[in-house]
């Protein structure tokens, strides 16, 4: 693993990690085996909604059912990246067809998309060579509120201060690209 990975930390509100603590409802994906058999479990009716997912510290892809809060996917842990997949088959072959980092817990920064890259080919599956929607994050350094930054207006929803240009979600992560 690359050591200019940012592994995030949960930064969304306190009462939804206190109510799920280390509670883990996700299933680890790091072969096309356990890909296979991960996706034989569902329904056809779950298989047509996307999956909460995340990349834990050690690269591995974690999948969990949509209404998932994504801390729980990871146990409470850091991740690499964190969002929203799909899934269809092709010519009898599984493939990612949607992904994204919506994932207002975590928060992660659109440059966290190599970790999910690396971790959908560990498990062979196809994916798009990018987030298909990626949300880009921003905290503000007025009101510290965490906002969603849309057609690429830079300025807080909450107090109207500009927000920075770098992802600075995590203020003890601050600006770099390290863990």
């Amino acid at each position: 693993m690359s050591t200019s990975r940012r592994a995030y930390r949960y930064v969304g509100p306190h009462h939804v990690i206190a109510a799920v603590q280390s509670a883990d409802s996700a299933v680890a994906i790091r072969t096309a085996a356990d890909f296979a058999d991960w996706a034989t479990a569902q329904t056809t009716e779950d298989l047509d909604e996307p999956f909460t997912f995340v990349i834990g510290t050690d690269g591995v892809l974690r999948l969990a059912p949509r209404r998932s809060e994504h801390v729980s996917c990871a146990s409470g842990g850091r991740v690499l990246s964190a969002g929203e997949i799909s899934f269809s088959t092709e010519a009898g072959r599984w493939a990612v067809n949607e992904v994204s980092n919506q994932s207002t817990g975590y928060c992660p920064d659109v440059t966290s998309w190599p970790a999910v890259a690396q971790a959908l080919d560990q498990a062979d599956l196809d994916h798009p060579d990018y987030f298909t929607h990626a949300v880009v994050f921003r905290r503000c350094p007025t009101c510290q509120e965490h906002n969603i930054v849309r057609e690429g207006h830079f300025v807080c929803v909450f107090c109207n201060a500009d927000l920075p240009q770098r992802w600075n979600v995590d203020p003890n992560l601050g600006n770099t690209d390290g863990p």
